[in-house]
């Protein structure tokens, strides 16, 4: 029998920045291949590395000696990733290497040079499975007759035509949460938040157009799975983990207002009311829908804005008004509900005044939470296609990640750098009612201001 082992490769105690912050989430896409594997009969392990250490892991291959490995790779995981793969290429060489994830459909040839054997583009249940019966009938060097996959072939690089998407999506079984300890997560959250979290997901791909955003997974399509198993899984979840809150990780949970009314219906019905928190466009919003999301128990809507300038907006192609973003999220406010928003400074063209106008912006709406970072082209996204000419200096694949990618902007990325520190203490001198605090801002808005102008016009 085949031993199948699936992972990812992020390691939380080997990274400072989400120690401090102490949110982690169970690998939601590789426990959506697990479920679909044993579904087909498949037996296999999924090391769940979020808890474990990189040494660790590569103690337990050791000594399980696989035949194939699965690693799904992201932005986040990516040098850990090239890191495992030289580790199994080394000590396990007979071992099959699988990649799959966001961060291989535009880097195929890239991760294969590093040591992966075969890498996976697009969704990957379907694929994963037929890639595995294949193995399992002793081909290890051929899969052309296999959709969705990259590999070398006698030499020779090999894509094959894109897989097609799965539909309808309630075909795919529940994530298969018991192949690993959920506990830790729990107990995590509860200890630093106070309450615990769990993520669910009930939609596949995106509608819409935003620059920036990266659909080399899903693709932009949107697909949903129905109110009642979406219901069902919440109560599931309920009976199994009884979690005080949930993540919906969809990129917009109301774009079908039907589909959220149907949800709350199903909600009530079924007794599977769990608070949650989701994202969504304001365009996607009134009063309606703010109130259906309330009754199903959402207590926070982050609604994505990424700019106070509409001339920025609009750059980005986000197809939302800047003054009913900032309507919505005080509506959001006087339901009742948390209101959260993103910033996204350094897009390109961005000026200091679309800055001022950012600032403006969240000083009206005075959102409950925002997030707050500096542009980056990913690869495959229109933003990478319109800065790639304008990138400062070429940079080595298998060392660094789209986040290190920097290109001529506006002013300089350090210039950016202060900008949002500069934004954060604007804001949050307004939030305050201690003029001691409200001082310390001041100083530090200042402070950041003159960074600003000493870094505008480098390079």
């Amino acid at each position: 029998m085949t031993n199948i082992i699936l992972s990812h490769g992020y390691f939380i105690k080997e990274d400072a920045k989400e120690q401090a912050i102490m949110k982690p989430y169970p690998p939601l896409g590789i426990l959506y291949l697990s479920a679909w594997l044993e579904r087909f009969g498949h037996r296999h392990e999924v090391y769940d590395t979020t808890f474990s250490t990189k040494i660790e892991f590569e103690k337990h291959l050791t000594k399980s000696r696989p035949d194939v490995l699965a690693l799904y790779t992201n932005l986040m995981t990516k040098l850990n990733i090239i890191d495992i793969l030289a580790f199994v290429n080394e000590e396990l060489p007979d071992t099959f290497i699988i990649l799959g994830g966001p961060d291989i459909t535009h880097n195929t040839k890239d991760y294969l040079s590093v040591g992966a054997d075969l890498v996976i583009i697009g969704e990957g249940e379907q694929t994963l499975l037929e890639v595995i019966q294949s193995i399992e009938k002793g081909n290890r060097t051929h899969f052309g007759h296999i959709n969705g996959v990259a590999c070398y072939v006698d030499g020779e690089y090999l894509q094959t035509p894109s897989r097609e998407r799965i539909r309808p999506i309630d075909d795919l079984p529940l994530p298969n949460r018991k192949q690993i300890d959920m506990q830790p997560y729990l107990d995590t959250w509860k200890k630093h938040h106070g309450k615990s979290a769990m993520t669910v997901s009930t939609q596949r791909g995106c509608p819409y157009t935003c620059k920036w955003c990266s659909t080399a997974v899903y693709g932009q399509s949107y697909r949903r799975r129905s109110p009642q198993l979406v219901a069902q899984e919440l109560k599931t979840l309920k009976e199994a983990y009884n979690p005080d809150s949930i993540w919906f990780v969809d990129d917009v949970f109301s774009v079908s207002h039907k589909w959220v009314e149907a949800f709350v219906d199903e909600v009530r019905k079924q007794d599977a009311l769990i608070p949650f928190e989701c994202i969504t466009r304001a365009d996607r919003m009134n009063e309606q829908v703010i109130d259906w999301l309330k009754a199903a128990g959402c207590y926070r809507i982050w609604i994505g804005a990424e700019s106070g300038s509409q001339r920025v907006i609009d750059l980005m192609d986000r197809r939302v008004d800047v003054d009913y973003v900032s309507e919505m999220i005080k509506l959001t406010k006087q339901k009742g509900i948390e209101a959260g928003t993103f910033i996204m400074l350094g897009y390109p063209g961005e000026t200091e005044e679309d800055i001022r106008e950012t600032i403006a912006y969240l000083k009206d709406c005075q959102p409950d939470h925002f997030t707050i970072t500096v542009a980056y082209p990913i690869k495959g996204t229109s933003m990478y296609a319109e800065v790639e000419a304008k990138q400062i200096e070429e940079l080595d694949w298998a060392s660094t990640t789209d986040r290190d990618r920097d290109f001529k902007r506006t002013y300089s990325r350090k210039y950016y750098d202060y900008a949002v520190r500069w934004v954060v203490n604007e804001v949050n001198k307004t939030k305050t009612s201690s003029k001691l605090e409200m001082l310390k801002h001041a100083i530090k808005s200042r402070v950041m201001r003159m960074r600003m102008q000493q870094h505008k016009l480098l390079p």
